[in-house]
């Protein structure tokens, strides 16, 4: 392996994260329009690539070592001391690209994903208090269908 494989390996990482940020943004998009239906099958897709993302970033471990290697770093360079350590040229400038849109991709996928988080966090609660101004019980029952407890054990406690 050499620089020619870790910067296809990169492009690849760039792409899922790409996706990811699709996905998200997708996400999103069903949460403001009130689709809360379809929100498990964005979760879901949202898994499927942090799953491919956790294999590429295995594989660009391995590519950043043989390359670390070759141009004299620790076996355990970050991509930027990898930056550091390039030759003078194009190398030098393709590892600088790459470090600047997974940098750029990533803080847009953290901004994103908070913002979704926090949506959600609101779709929640919101269930909560709908279920609990129906006055209906929410006990918990066991694998049978038996309820477990007799109490009234609640999402949202309203005797406070």
């Amino acid at each position: 392996m050499g620089a020619n494989e870790l910067s296809m390996q990169l492009w690849r990482e760039r792409e899922l994260l790409e996706m990811l940020l699709f996905k998200l943004d997708e996400q999103q998009l069903l949460l403001a329009a009130g689709r809360s239906q379809w929100i498990n099958y964005a979760s879901r897709e949202i898994e499927q690539v942090l799953d491919r993302l956790r294999s590429t970033t295995l594989a660009r471990a391995v590519a950043v070592t043989d390359v670390a290697e070759e141009w004299g770093a620790l076996d355990s360079a970050t991509l930027t001391e990898l930056v550091e350590r390039a030759p003078e040229g194009a190398w030098r400038d393709v590892f600088t690209d790459h470090l600047h849109a997974l940098t750029q991709l990533t803080a847009e996928i953290a901004q994103l994903r908070d913002m979704n988080a926090e949506q959600l966090g609101s779709v929640m609660r919101a269930t909560q208090e709908t279920i609990a101004a129906l006055g209906l019980s929410t006990g918990e029952y066991t694998t049978n269908g038996d309820r477990a407890r007799d109490d009234s054990a609640r999402i949202v406690d309203t005797e406070m």
